[in-house]
């Protein structure tokens, strides 16, 4: 195999796994427990937290109680993607997009 070959072939490869990635960041998900629902980008984004009123919460309490987990989720995400880049970003700058 020719080093031509094999950059198309890498080329293609990143294209590949740079759609991959745009999907996952697209996509939404969502993460269920007894009383608390989130759902979050693949980003990682916190986009929405849903808190069930059974135990007799204000729903004042509730809406303020779920846009301070959205802000903390969220900020704790972003610490930990400054993290990865700051450690890992020197491993993943030959792939862009891996980090």
């Amino acid at each position: 195999m020719n080093i031509q070959a094999m950059m198309k072939q890498a080329q293609a490869l990143q294209k590949d796994m740079m759609k991959a990635k745009d999907e996952i960041d697209k996509a939404e998900f969502t993460g269920e427990s007894s009383l608390v629902k989130v759902t979050m980008k693949g980003t990682k984004e916190l986009i929405k937290v849903d808190i069930d009123a059974k135990d007799g919460l204000d729903a004042d309490d509730i809406e303020m109680l779920q846009d301070m987990l959205v802000v903390a989720i969220n900020e704790a995400n972003k610490k930990i993607d400054e993290m990865t880049e700051q450690k890992m970003g020197r491993f993943g700058n030959s792939i862009p997009g891996l980090f």
